[in-house]
């Protein structure tokens, strides 16, 4: 089964040399998820400042600086994993760096009709 695991956080929650350790630490979650098979994909995201939101009204694209809503957590990343139960995603989920600061929600993702 494949789950989207989304990482949540506070951009003021690290300092420098805290998100440098989380990025090693997320690493070789990473290196151990994809030797296992069980990574798809995984990456940071760039600082919500520079996100762009669309919505298309009436026909129309309407493009605005920033995120969809003003919170006071930001999706900062994800993973994208197959593993054979939740259970495992949500243990993978709990191992994270940002979980011990921030939330990571995780969901199965729905296939896609033939």
């Amino acid at each position: 089964m494949k789950y989207m695991l989304l990482v949540y956080g506070a951009e003021t929650s690290w300092t420098p040399e805290s998100r440098e350790d989380c990025m090693r630490k997320s690493m070789a979650i990473c290196d151990e998820l994809q030797k296992d098979g069980k990574l798809i994909a995984s990456s940071p995201l760039m600082s919500v400042a520079t996100s762009k939101t669309v919505r298309v009204r009436d026909g129309k694209s309407l493009v605005t600086t920033g995120p969809f809503a003003e919170t006071t957590e930001q999706l900062g990343g994800y993973y994208v994993l197959d593993v054979e139960t939740e259970e495992e995603a949500l243990a993978i989920a709990a191992r994270i760096p940002p979980a011990s600061v921030g939330s990571v929600e995780v969901r199965p993702l729905e296939p896609l009709p033939e």
